[in-house]
């Protein structure tokens, strides 16, 4: 079986693109679709040919360029199931515990309620890799724009149970601001001092603080290490108004 391939390059003002590429099959999905021109460029700069768009939920900055690259590649748009209507040329509508193919790996789908009623999220236990969108950032969560801070709990917990090494990837590049508010809430916190250093360095040279992993996020999230859903929403009141 062959190695999936993830490529991941910046979008609009702070949002990332993803892609899979599976060298056996020839498939290449992107997540979401923040950008169709400059996931096309991506594509032909890697003679990718795009068969599959995987969307988290129904933001348009992750579902903005949908029907311009289904126009343009034909490809199979999955995403979730919750709500009818909310993504745009959806094909294949999945929820929680749905397992599809990608080639010959699984593609795990877990619904992570928070951030939106609708959010999924997709794990790739071949890739060790799990694409969060907006439920899970480096050091933060997203905000809970249609959610409770009990289902934002209940999802982060989800996460937590992945294999430590599990590669992330999240939608935006938020890493420094929610590590800046991140020390207000444990400023003793070593690992996360050194996480925020780490991650000014790769910033002031234009480098991706994305992936993370489930372990770097235990010891340095505070959501992820809130005890509670009532601490976890208190943090994020906080965040909200940082």
């Amino acid at each position: 079986m062959s190695k999936l391939e993830i490529a991941l390059f910046p979008c609009l003002s702070d949002n990332y693109g993803l892609l899979i590429h599976d060298p056996q099959s020839g498939k290449t999905a992107a997540i979401d679709t923040p950008d169709a021109d400059e996931i096309t460029r991506q594509c032909e700069a890697r003679n990718w040919g795009l068969t599959d768009i995987w969307n988290t939920h129904h933001h348009w900055d992750h579902t903005g360029g949908n029907l311009a690259l289904k126009e343009k590649y034909g490809v199979n748009i999955t995403g979730p199931n919750m709500i009818e209507g909310r993504i745009p040329g959806l094909d294949i509508g999945v929820g929680e515990a749905d397992i599809f193919q990608f080639g010959h790996h699984d593609v795990k789908v877990w619904h992570t309620p928070g951030h939106t009623k609708d959010h999924i999220v997709y794990y790739v236990p071949d890739a060790e890799a799990i694409f969060v969108g907006d439920t899970l950032f480096a050091m933060g969560c997203g905000r809970l724009f249609e959610g409770t801070p009990l289902q934002m709990f209940e999802s982060l917990k989800k996460l937590a149970s992945l294999p430590p090494e599990t590669k992330v990837y999240c939608a935006h590049e938020y890493t420094v601001s929610n590590g800046e508010f991140a020390i207000t809430v444990e400023s003793e916190n070593p690992a996360l001092r050194a996480a925020l250093g780490d991650a000014k360095t790769k910033r002031t040279k234009a480098v991706p603080t994305i992936p993370t992993t489930i372990s770097k996020e235990l010891e340095t999230n505070p959501f992820m290490r809130a005890e509670t859903p009532e601490i976890l929403g208190q943090i994020r009141a906080a965040k909200d108004n940082f």
